[in-house]
């Protein structure tokens, strides 16, 4: 039987995720980017990420065309810069600080909102369904030891918990 939309969104809605912005250049120097939470590692030798891109993405050309982009994990307090970035808004830079990454074609990095950055240079593109797999390798990173945001059944929330798991009781 075939899945519909609604309950795989609503499967992968269940658990809490980390939230990103993937941000790039366009062909025109003009900094794009998106919300996203379809990222994760791929290889440690190399140092290989993936990032899932919708096919209706205004971010998708800056990436093909470039072949490098930001992948800037929020830290707790990036909520409204994640709802800005999910939208189609063309202004989503405006009232974002950023800097250009020096080993991602220059893809703008948001330190000021992020936990940790990686600086991707693409290596294979694969389309699948209604999106495109991006898979990079990892050419630059800083982990700023911030508290992450996370995405769980539409909302946002801080990570609680204290950073060390207990042992299972016995």
């Amino acid at each position: 039987m075939a899945v519909d939309s609604g309950s795989f969104r609503e499967l992968f809605g269940s658990f809490p995720t980390a939230v990103s912005i993937v941000t790039a250049l366009g062909p025109d120097g003009e900094p794009r980017g998106f919300t996203c939470n379809a990222m994760s590692a791929v290889s440690a030798d190399p140092p290989l990420l993936l990032v899932c891109v919708d096919l209706r993405s205004q971010t998708l050309e800056a990436m093909s065309t470039s072949k490098s982009f930001v992948v800037n994990v929020l830290a707790d307090g990036g909520q409204d810069a994640a709802l800005v970035f999910a939208s189609r808004s063309d202004g989503k830079f405006a009232e974002v600080d950023w800097q250009p990454s020096k080993v991602a074609g220059g893809a703008p990095v948001l330190r000021s909102l992020a936990l940790a950055y990686a600086e991707c240079n693409v290596v294979q593109t694969v389309e699948a369904g209604d999106h495109v797999v991006f898979f990079a390798r990892v050419d630059g990173v800083e982990v700023l030891r911030r508290p992450p945001m996370l995405y769980h059944r539409g909302a946002f929330s801080a990570w609680e918990g204290s950073g060390a798991f207990a042992a299972p009781a016995r």
